[in-house]
């Protein structure tokens, strides 16, 4: 039995999440079925629990119960739920089953918001200490770092330096440059990238080669305090990123090629004293305006492009990668008719970073993914997310689809002719 103190708790943050828009998303369902085939989850496992009506209704009925007064005096007919312990166990497997990828989104006539209605349940999951505990730690280990910041300065130095040789054999510097600059006050653009050279070696031979006034962030762009669903942390690690751009007054920031982490510093930040920009757009931005230029025999085979649903569908960056592989192939094809209505890779919302712990359902859950790229008959399937890109390699050892999977970035760089 859950005591009355927990249930007051959780719903108290459950009614901090009440704002306009998450009321009408709750009041208005009629169950009309549309979005039964939206979700990349039933189509591929066929169970009524993966719908999106469904799993919002897990919430709406607890909506009913507290917050609506015919719940609270005649729950039977509304079909209002009791916030207990089985309840939260309904709500975990509805929140980590969703990807938050929105699909179900553009399909459902009144624009029902799915992602929104999880957030709740993931809110409550944090309340009641029962989210997933990696969650957790990567947040908090993110956070930690963030505000001891001095003390990784040094080890981040050293392993800047060693991937210095690569950058340069990307791209030839002039003597006496710097392959990645860091902490550079009054940069143009500060590069936001992730913990690794493959988030990082591309994306500075790139600039380098466009000879963009840059720098790099000493932070690592992925939020995973939005994975979580936890706010409090989530702007803790957006903050640090915020002002650090401040403190170096740049004009732009750029995040790599992660759809959260892009998503969240796009829309959750609010108006800064600079422009937020996803990497791919700005590569399309350097190859519009003839800052660099790519050789097309660099790149063997057929390709298609896997739209990450936080980049595309749900932040609008849809033309600028097929612009840059306008210039990188002359064999592109498209997964779908309509780059809005693409199936999640199956990956988003926290689960390929929860690991071995959700690789069965991920692969179980993804089927329609794997025969979208089939379809193509493509070799390469090329990415601009971190997620999806691990995602999709999972898929691809799975299920033995052969394509190479790999990152938009690292096609660029590779593909850089050299002025």
């Amino acid at each position: 039995m859950m005591d009355e103190k927990t249930r007051d708790d959780l719903l108290k943050l459950f009614e901090s999440k009440l704002n306009e828009a998450m009321r009408l998303y709750l009041e208005t369902c009629t169950r009309c079925g549309v979005c039964t085939e939206a979700c990349h989850v039933h189509a591929s496992m066929g169970q009524v629990k993966y719908i999106a009506a469904y799993r919002a209704e897990i919430v709406r009925r607890l909506y009913k119960k507290y917050f609506k007064g015919r719940g609270k005096i005649w729950p039977s007919v509304g079909e209002a739920r009791e916030l207990s312990a089985m309840a939260l166990d309904e709500l975990y497997e509805a929140a980590y089953s969703c990807t938050g990828c929105r699909r179900c989104m553009v399909y459902c006539p009144f624009g029902i918001d799915t992602q929104m209605l999880m957030s709740i349940a993931k809110l409550l999951l944090v309340g009641a200490e029962m989210e997933p505990e990696i969650l957790t730690l990567l947040a908090d280990t993110s956070i930690e770092k963030g505000k001891s910041i001095d003390l990784f300065k040094e080890s981040f130095m050293q392993g800047l330096k060693r991937l210095e040789d690569e950058v340069v054999s990307k791209w030839k510097l002039e003597a006496g440059e710097t392959a990645i600059p860091v902490d550079v006050e009054g940069a143009d653009l500060l590069y936001v990238a992730l913990a690794g050279a493959h988030s990082i070696i591309p994306a500075a031979a790139i600039f380098n080669a466009a000879k963009e006034n840059w720098t790099l962030s000493f932070f690592e762009a992925v939020n995973f305090g939005a994975f979580v669903g936890d706010p409090t942390k989530t702007k803790l690690i957006l903050d640090r990123i915020v002002s650090e751009a401040k403190r170096l007054k740049v004009k732009e920031v750029c995040i790599c090629e992660c759809g959260t982490a892009y998503r969240v510093m796009k829309q959750l930040t609010g108006k800064q004293p600079f422009k937020v920009s996803s990497i791919t757009e700005v590569h399309a931005r350097y190859i519009r305006e003839g800052r660099i230029k790519l050789d097309k025999t660099m790149v063997d085979g057929a390709v298609t492009y896997h739209d990450p649903c936080q980049i595309a569908r749900n932040a609008g960056v849809i033309d600028e990668p097929r612009y840059i592989l306008q210039h990188l192939t002359d064999d592109y094809r498209e997964l779908t008719d309509e780059p809005r209505y693409n199936w999640c890779c199956g990956g988003g919302g926290g689960l390929v970073a929860m690991g071995e712990d959700t690789l069965d359902f991920r692969m179980k859950s993804a089927s329609v993914k794997v025969d979208q790229v089939n379809a193509t008959g493509a070799t390469i399937l090329a990415t601009a997310c971190e997620n999806c890109h691990a995602q999709l390699s999972n898929l691809n050892d799975h299920y033995k689809m052969g394509v190479d999977v790999r990152f938009l970035s690292s096609m660029i760089a590779d593909a850089l002719i050299q002025s």
